[in-house]
C-alpha cells in the first residue's frame, strides 16, 4: 500500500522540514559548513522545498531544481514568500544543461541531495560533475538509502500491501522481480520506476569508490539502522537509532542493515 504522505505535497514538505531542521541541518553544522546571510545552497532533487527550508529560515540564498514540473510547481507555492523575496528560486531543469552550467559554475558554497544520488544515472560521471558548481572549499551533503538495506528498491510505494511491506525482494534478479510485482498486481509504471530505481541504487561502498576518484574529502559520515525520517513519516518515536559500531566497519555487510547514510563532503581550497 502507499502511504498517505506520497500523495500530499504540503505533508511531504512538513516532513522533509522538520527532518532537516531536526537531523539534515545539524549534521551539515558539524560536517563543516555554517549557514548564513550571503551563503548560497544548491538542493538537486528538491522536491516541494522543505529542506531549503530549513537553509532560508538561517538566511541562506537557495535554488531547488527538480525534473517534476508538479513538484516544483508544488515548491513555489509552499515557499511562496520565500521566492517572492527573492531568497529562494525554484526551477524544473536538468543540471547538466549547458546553460545552466555556465550561470552556475562556482556559484555554491553548500550542494544538497537528499534521497536523490540513488535516483541518478551514471553516478560516477555525475559524482565529479558537481565541483564545477562549488566554491573552494565548500561542501556537498548526500542522504541516501543504501541500495541492499530492506527497502533500497523503493518499493514501500506499491499499491499492494504485500510489496509495499516485504523487504529485500529488490534483490532478486531482472526477471523474478519484476514477476513479482506482476503477481501482486502492480501497474507497468510502477514497475517501470522501480526498475529504474534498481538501475541506479548504490550501496556506500561503491559510493566511497567513486569519491576516491574526485577531489571530494569526507569530512562526516554516519549510517543509521533506521532513518531520521521515520519519526515522521511513520510516527516512530525511536527512530532515529544509529548503526551498531561493529557492523558500521564492515563494508558491503553494512549496508543490508542501513536504512539511511549521511555523508558531507568538502572541496579543498
Amino acid at each position: 500500500m502507499s502511504f498517505e504522505f506520497h500523495g500530499s505535497p504540503k505533508l511531504k514538505f512538513d516532513h522533509q522540514f522538520i527532518n532537516a531542521t531536526t537531523f539534515v541541518l545539524p549534521f551539515i553544522i558539524e560536517g563543516g559548513f555554517k549557514p548564513a546571510k550571503g551563503k548560497f545552497v544548491l538542493e538537486i532533487g528538491c522536491g516541494e522545498g522543505g529542506v531549503l527550508k530549513a537553509f532560508t529560515d538561517e538566511g541562506c540564498n537557495c535554488l531547488g531544481v527538480d525534473l517534476s514540473v508538479n513538484r516544483i510547481q508544488d515548491a513555489n507555492e509552499l515557499m511562496k514568500n520565500e521566492v517572492e523575496s527573492g531568497q529562494a528560486t525554484f526551477i524544473t531543469k536538468n543540471v547538466y544543461d549547458s546553460d545552466f552550467l555556465e550561470k552556475y559554475a562556482g556559484k555554491f558554497d553548500l550542494i544538497i541531495l537528499k534521497d536523490t544520488i540513488e535516483h541518478i544515472p551514471e553516478q560516477e560521471k555525475f559524482i565529479p560533475y558537481l565541483t564545477r558548481f562549488l566554491k573552494p572549499g565548500a561542501f556537498v551533503f548526500f542522504g541516501y538509502p543504501p541500495w541492499c538495506m530492506p527497502f533500497g528498491g523503493h518499493q514501500q510505494v506499491c499499491k499492494s500491501r504485500l510489496a509495499s511491506k516485504l523487504p529485500y525482494y529488490h534483490l532478486l534478479p531482472y526477471p523474478l522481480f519484476k514477476g513479482f510485482l506482476r503477481m501482486c498486481g502492480e501497474n507497468e509504471q510502477t514497475i517501470k520506476d522501480l526498475t529504474e530505481v534498481k538501475d541506479t541504487g548504490i550501496s556506500t561502498w561503491r559510493f566511497e569508490k567513486i569519491l576516491g576518484k574526485t577531489p571530494l574529502k569526507i569530512t562526516q559520515k554516519t549510517f543509521f539502522l533506521l532513518n531520521p525520517i521515520y519519526r515522521f513519516k511513520f510516527n516512530w518515536s525511536f527512530a532515529p537509532i544509529k548503526q551498531w559500531k561493529p557492523v558500521y566497519y564492515i563494508p558491503g555487510f553494512r549496508d543490508f542493515f542501513t536504512m539511511c547514510a549521511y555523508y558531507m563532503v568538502q572541496l579543498p581550497e
